[in-house]
């Protein structure tokens, strides 16, 4: 039971949850057609690790940075660093194994452009970690910046090119994300009355136009992006009809974002709300049955 709780520790310490995100990795394989080649798959998935890698280390050097804010904060005083549960030398020592590991993996799929892409994440969110989030719009758009690199990190680890519109859709997905979360935080903020310099150049007003702006924007390049002529070739005609599920999606988390105030924290939302869940899986297996099963 000892050692169980102490692995329960060290997978908190990296976030191991927040690997979901990287599933992003995979997309680049899956819109081409490509999820049934075994050698691309095996490729993708050294590099779902090496990217997950690199970002668990950066969890581990920003709970650093923030263990006295987190200490303060209602939920986040319960991490591994802020508790006192795992000891800062604990956390140097996965930092590093996490870190080598990550180019490690590089090596392994000799990929020395998926090595410079994480290299290119792990400075900006050093950067994002010490200063950057600290000024608002920058903020956020750096987050929505490491989505668009996990998109990139699953098209030149397999040598695949990337749509234009499919980089638009990504980027403002994750801004939409990256807003909401602020938004949550704001909200948290008139709960407890603790604020931190990351939230200074935002309110709710700014952050509710925010949303909608750039949820518009989300929507309408996941269209166009179904009416391309080279991706209406590479599916079906009728992959415009998937938007029915986008637009569904995007309804739900608003709601959750406006009415339920449940969107501090993106990656638990869609582990928890069923809802959400339902949409994606339908969404995937329409995709799915347009591009293998056509």
């Amino acid at each position: 039971m000892y050692y169980f709780r102490l692995l329960v520790r060290y997978l908190r310490l990296i976030r191991i949850h927040q690997w979901f995100k990287n599933i992003f990795i995979f997309l680049p394989i899956f819109f081409a057609g490509k999820l049934l080649d075994l050698h691309m798959v095996l490729i993708s998935v050294v590099a779902f690790f090496s990217f997950s890698f690199i970002s668990s280390s950066i969890y581990i050097i920003n709970d650093y940075k923030d263990i006295e804010y987190d200490k303060m904060h209602p939920v986040k005083k319960n991490r591994p660093l802020a508790s006192g549960k795992i000891k800062i030398n604990q956390a140097f020592i996965v930092f590093s194994l996490l870190f080598f590991s990550a180019y490690f993996m590089c090596f392994i799929i000799q990929s020395w452009e998926v090595a410079f892409l994480i290299t290119i994440y792990f400075l900006m969110n050093l950067a994002y970690s010490y200063k950057l989030k600290q000024i608002a719009i920058i903020d956020v758009i750096i987050i929505a910046i490491g989505f668009l690199l996990r998109i990139y990190v699953g098209g030149f680890s397999v040598s695949l090119p990337i749509s234009v519109w499919a980089i638009l859709v990504t980027f403002f997905l994750a801004l939409v994300m990256a807003i909401a979360k602020r938004r949550g935080e704001l909200i948290n903020v008139q709960i407890t009355g603790q604020t931190r310099k990351a939230l200074n150049g935002y309110n709710l007003q700014f952050i509710d136009v925010a949303i909608t702006v750039v949820s518009t924007c989300f929507v309408v390049c996941y269209i166009m992006y179904t009416l391309d002529p080279v991706i209406k070739k590479n599916f079906h005609e009728y992959i415009i009809y998937t938007t029915l599920f986008v637009v569904i999606g995007i309804l739900r988390y608003l709601q959750l974002t406006f009415v339920y105030n449940k969107t501090e924290s993106p990656t638990k939302v869609v582990y928890k709300d069923l809802f959400l869940q339902i949409d994606l899986i339908l969404w995937l297996i329409m995709v799915f049955i347009l591009k293998y099963l056509n």
